[in-house]
């Protein structure tokens, strides 16, 4: 008599179509904070803290890179000074309701050392939330404060060369880092709206 073979089971779907780790999602899971969950689309980036309870995930905050315009930013929402305010926006929401850390969720994105994700993380940590972070992943400052663009469109506009730049009229894209110190004040000041 053959020996009977177990039948073998299939993977779920989510993970066969490459949308989740479960591996990794379970060691998230089991951490027992809640999640700061980044995910970039091809318009805006959102930043979410997710709570994992008994019947199913609870989301707690959620930020997109659109609801900055309540702010006063008139940039694009999917640049580093958009995602790093998102994320300052959402730790702010996330300490008004008595979070006090999360653990990062990137999904299925590969973290790249300054990349947007880990502006919105560095955004979250600047509004007061504790983030196990390896500080080399976050971007510098003069990356969050856009002033590598404002430096570019100024040298673009000495030389006489004419580039086609994002929806930022050009008396903000001059002075890039001032804009942003505005709008981060705002949401320092009045995050409920």
């Amino acid at each position: 008599m053959s020996p009977v073979r177990p039948l073998s089971r299939r993977p779920p779907r989510r993970a066969l179509s490459g949308h989740t780790n479960y591996r990794k999602r379970l060691k998230l899971v089991k951490s027992g904070k809640p999640r700061l969950v980044v995910r970039r689309s091809n318009k805006y980036l959102t930043v979410q803290l997710v709570e994992s309870r008994r019947g199913g995930d609870y989301t707690a905050v959620t930020v997109t890179t659109k609801m900055l315009s309540k702010y006063g930013w008139q940039g694009g929402g999917k640049n580093i000074p958009a995602a790093y305010l998102a994320g300052l926006l959402a730790g702010k929401k996330a300490t008004s309701k008595g979070y006090g850390e999360a653990i990062v969720d990137l999904g299925m994105h590969a973290p790249h050392p300054g990349s947007r994700l880990f502006a919105a993380v560095r955004g979250a940590l600047d509004a007061g939330l504790k983030i196990t972070s390896d500080k080399e992943m976050l971007p510098s400052e003069d990356r969050i404060a856009g002033k590598h663009v404002s430096d570019y469109y100024n040298a673009s506009k000495e030389s006489g060369e004419s580039f086609v730049f994002s929806a930022l009229p050009p008396a903000i894209l001059e002075n890039l880092p001032q804009h942003v110190e505005e709008v981060k004040q705002k949401i320092i000041t009045n995050s409920s709206v």
